[in-house]
């Protein structure tokens, strides 16, 4: 399957990049951030699950479907032209918690996994569900933060990248893998890795956005947001996570001052700014948009609008002026037959917001 999805990158990337490059140079430098729509992928890092794995598990629970979709590299998306991007990360503070799935053992593997042995290393690492959907891009969180910055340094300036974090944990599995608990000093080490790896230099921070204003939100409200020629070349984060996680993450840091990652913060706090919206039929998004504040919508989920080659939810988000779209489908499927591939006209990924353009 990974063959087959550089096959197509192959004949489609050329005329993609084409578009886009073209589309992204008519954005003005002095357009508000805001005030652009992009499209991105969602669990970027994402790798196919084996095949063999994937028959045996469908046979115990058809809902695995909604998992088989897979990701050219991250590298090769945003070489594409898509300006954001979807990562979960897990804690992994003695290092190994992840360094044997136990899908392994399920169904023999056909490719090896982690030869290099850095899941027995300690540190954050990227994954979607231990033991069933682990094949990932980047095993460490080190690894894709240093290779974005890279590759940011080699096209410093690129339209500005929006990147989504999730910090996975939660209960042990039927494997008896228990994900870390993500803690406050966790969440700490994460900001670090991002100035250790990414560098502030290359982050829009929410300090950034919050300028002289008391409040991110005050300066959210009052158009606050740098421009494009302010955030060319640099790299926008935010926590996917609602409480507790979101206030271990606030807590002791008033509008977010001093951290890295921007949360998703209703109206009306002193932290809101950027908000997940996932249903594009929402709307309140609109209105959202027009106040300020940047939406994150979703344009298909769990493969069911590539199946149908439907277009609405991606019409609607379109729409609904959500400035991050994001989507399994850029590419079409390589596992069923499908003419479902998202972008805007002519095959850009970037463009004037409809709604406060």
């Amino acid at each position: 399957m990974i063959f087959t999805t550089k096959i197509l990158y192959g004949l489609l990337g050329l005329s993609l990049i084409t578009f886009t490059v073209g589309a992204q140079s008519l954005i003005e430098d002095s357009v508000p951030l805001n005030r652009i729509q992009v499209i991105g992928s969602h669990n970027s890092y994402k790798k196919a699950i084996e095949p063999d794995l994937y028959d045996s598990l469908l046979t115990i629970d058809k809902r695995i479907e909604s998992l088989q979709y897979e990701h050219i590299s991250i590298l090769e998306q945003l070489d594409m032209g898509l300006r954001n991007l979807e990562i979960d990360v897990y804690a992994d503070s003695k290092g190994g918690k992840f360094a044997h799935p136990g899908g392994l053992d399920f169904v023999p593997p056909i490719a090896k996994y982690d030869t290099a042995g850095v899941m027995r290393q300690s540190g954050f690492k990227i994954l979607h569900m231990p033991d069933l959907d682990f094949r990932t891009h980047y095993y460490t969180l080190k690894e894709c933060l240093l290779a974005l910055k890279s590759w940011s340094g080699r096209n410093p300036d690129h339209i500005p990248v929006f990147i989504t974090f999730e910090a996975k944990d939660g209960g042990a599995n039927k494997f008896g893998t228990q994900p870390e608990k993500f803690t406050k000093t966790l969440f700490d080490k994460l900001d670090q890795a991002f100035q250790n790896y990414l560098g502030v230099e290359n982050i829009i921070t929410p300090d950034m956005v919050r300028g002289n204003f008391e409040t991110l939100e005050e300066a959210v409200l009052h158009s606050n947001w740098p421009t494009m020629k302010e955030s060319k070349g640099k790299f926008l984060i935010v926590l996917n996570d609602r409480d507790p996680k979101m206030s271990m993450y606030t807590t002791g840091h008033p509008s977010l001052r001093g951290r890295m990652m921007f949360v998703n913060a209703d109206p009306g706090v002193p932290e809101a700014a950027v908000m997940f919206r996932n249903d594009p039929k929402d709307v309140r998004i609109q209105d959202l948009v027009r106040k300020g504040y940047i939406i994150r919508t979703r344009a298909d989920a769990g493969t069911e609008e590539a199946r149908k080659n439907d277009f609405t939810r991606f019409d609607q988000a379109c729409k609904s002026g959500a400035q991050i779209i994001t989507t399994d489908y850029y590419l079409p499927s390589t596992f069923f037959k499908s003419q479902y591939k998202i972008s805007f006209e002519g095959g850009s990924y970037v463009r004037y917001n409809p709604i406060n353009k």
